[in-house]
Order: structure tokens, then sequence, then C-alpha cells
């Protein structure tokens, strides 16, 4: 059994952001046009995953992907204004902790919790402007697009548990159980 650096909750909360970032604004403005995103400007830790959102919301709107700038009627530059998760943990109980006993080293005592809360928030701020290849003259703005997702975890008395989330994936899963 091997465990990747990054979870896979994590991933969910920062590309369901970034999907729900992509559909805040209409981009029927580049139906039929010949497009190519230029990426120069967008700096994130999951950049190909939102780079791809991005890239997809085009194609989708009617957009021709091209894979050269020279091939474009249009360029797209994409930015990332945030593409991160915010982390919160309440406990109301007792931390885990060591306990010293002479000669015999440190007893530790596991987390006791009456409460305790874990909240990821992740957030994503996308932005497209679009000009003219050949002339530079400005095409399109859509201003900040904005989109954000949440998995919550609460436990109480040590032994009941649940999560909210509304990550599309984590929903199908059952929410409810103790343990």
């Amino acid at each position: 059994m091997t465990n990747p650096v990054r979870s896979a909750t994590e991933q969910l909360l920062l590309s369901t952001a970034a999907d729900r970032a992509m559909q805040s604004v209409p981009l029927t403005a580049f139906s039929g046009k010949k497009v190519f995103v230029d990426a120069t400007y967008f700096d994130s830790y999951d950049a190909k995953n939102a780079l791809g959102t991005v890239r997809d919301a085009l194609n989708s709107a009617g957009a021709f992907l091209v894979p050269a700038m020279s091939n474009a009627e249009y360029v797209v530059e994409a930015r990332s204004g945030a593409l991160s998760i915010d982390f919160t943990d309440f406990l109301l109980g007792l931390p885990n902790t060591g306990l010293p006993i002479p000669l015999a080293g440190t007893f530790n005592i596991p987390e006791i919790d009456l409460y305790k809360s874990q909240v990821q928030i992740s957030r994503a701020k996308i932005a497209l402007l679009a000009y003219a290849r050949t002339t530079g003259e400005h095409y399109f703005s859509s201003g900040p697009m904005v989109g954000k997702s949440y998995n919550k975890n609460y436990k109480l008395l040590g032994i009941i548990t649940w999560t909210l989330s509304d990550i599309p994936e984590k929903k199908k899963q059952k929410k409810h159980h103790s343990g």
C-alpha cells in the first residue's frame, strides 16, 4: 500500500473550486473562434488541472483550440488569483500529550475529544483576458471568476463522526457513521 503526497480530498477540493469558478461567466463570445490559451500568467499548485478546466470551458462554449499562438485569431491569457485550501480545526477536550514519568520515560495520553471539527475550504479565483493575436486589440475580459468547495469533518464524544461536503465525488459516499 502506498500513500501519495497529496490526498484525493485535497485534489478534489481544488479541482471542484476551479470547475465552479469557470462556470460563473459565459464564454459564448469565443464560439467559432480559433483560440490559443496562454498560461504564462497562470501560477498555481494545480495549474495543469485548472488550465485544463479553462480549455474545457472554452471548447465547450464553441471555441476551436489551436496548439500554437501563430494559428490563433485570439489569445486567451488565463491567470490565477488563488487556488488553495484554508484549513481550520477546533478541539473541545484534551489534545494528545505526553506525561513524563520519572525514571520510566513518557506516557502518551491519546486525544480525548468531546467535540472536534476539521474544516477545509478551497477557493479558486481565475480570470481571463482575450485579445486579437495580430493587433493586440482587447476582445474579452472575464473579470474575477470565483469558485469554492468545502469538506467538513466532525466528531462528537470521540466516537460519533460525520462529514459534510459539497464535493460531488464525496457526496456519493455515506455521510454519517459511528466508529
